[in-house]
């Protein structure tokens, strides 16, 4: 249970009993519980949704629903987005853009990404009927949390001093990004169907193309990178849920 506890706290503010410790060795082992993480924030973050669009219109609804996923993660995977954009799109070379990524500073394309993300998640919620915006919900941050441990399992380690992402490549969980995919299919056909499954095998394409695209940057995948890479799947889950059918 030590490493389950680690997840969640690594990635929630939830506060934990002191008999609920964990140390190293459960953080480098939990990556297997980040899907059932994820699902315990959707959980929280749809019922959180379908109760404001009772009392609320569409968009403060929406905006608030944005602001307790960034809450509850602390805003850890936004920062390794804006830290990320700052290093990839500055056109230096890799060794270069592992030093930007390290600076704790946010550059004009960090800053960038950051308001794109929000917006991108506050207009694909803001355009979905009752239902659906907590079916997005729902499954924003399960993708997310299952693209970290896609991630990690497909991609090296970038950087050679090391760095907290270290911790989570002493047990890739290479079974457990097949274990994150189904589960996030699972969950996808539980509360939406096709649209669910459209939703799953778009976050999980793109978060394979992000990872093609890091290896090709810097070789591998940072603690930076990996929350672009939830990011990234979050937003494409939502806005795959937007999409209209062809010719419809």
């Amino acid at each position: 249970m030590k490493r389950f506890f680690a997840a969640l706290q690594f990635l929630t503010v939830a506060p934990l009993p002191t008999a609920c410790a964990w140390g190293e060795e459960e953080l480098s082992r939990c990556m297997v519980f980040f899907p059932l993480v994820g699902l315990l924030i959707g959980l929280l973050t749809a019922a959180l949704t379908w109760g404001l669009g009772l009392i609320l219109p569409v968009w403060p609804a929406s905006v608030l629903t944005v602001i307790a996923l960034i809450g509850i993660s602390r805003g850890l995977h936004l920062d390794g987005l804006s830290d990320t954009a700052d290093g990839f799109f500055s056109s230096r070379p890799r060794e270069r853009i592992l030093e930007i990524m390290r600076d704790s500073h946010i550059g004009a394309m960090g800053a960038a990404a950051i308001a794109c993300v929000l917006l991108l998640k506050v207009a694909a919620l803001a355009s979905l009927a009752q239902e659906g915006r907590w079916q997005a919900a729902l499954l924003m941050p399960v993708a997310g949390r299952c693209a970290l441990v896609v991630t990690v399992a497909v991609l090296p380690y970038a950087r050679p001093g090391g760095g907290l992402g270290t911790l989570f490549y002493r047990a890739r969980p290479r079974a457990g990004a097949v274990w994150a995919v189904l589960f996030l299919a699972l969950v996808g056909w539980a509360i939406a169907k096709e649209a669910g499954l459209a939703a799953v095998a778009g976050s999980v394409a793109f978060t394979l193309l992000f990872a093609v695209y890091s290896y090709r940057k810097i070789g591998g995948a940072t603690g930076d990178t990996l929350g672009a890479a939830c990011e990234i799947a979050e937003i494409v889950s939502a806005l795959t849920m937007t999409m209209r059918p062809l010719g419809g």
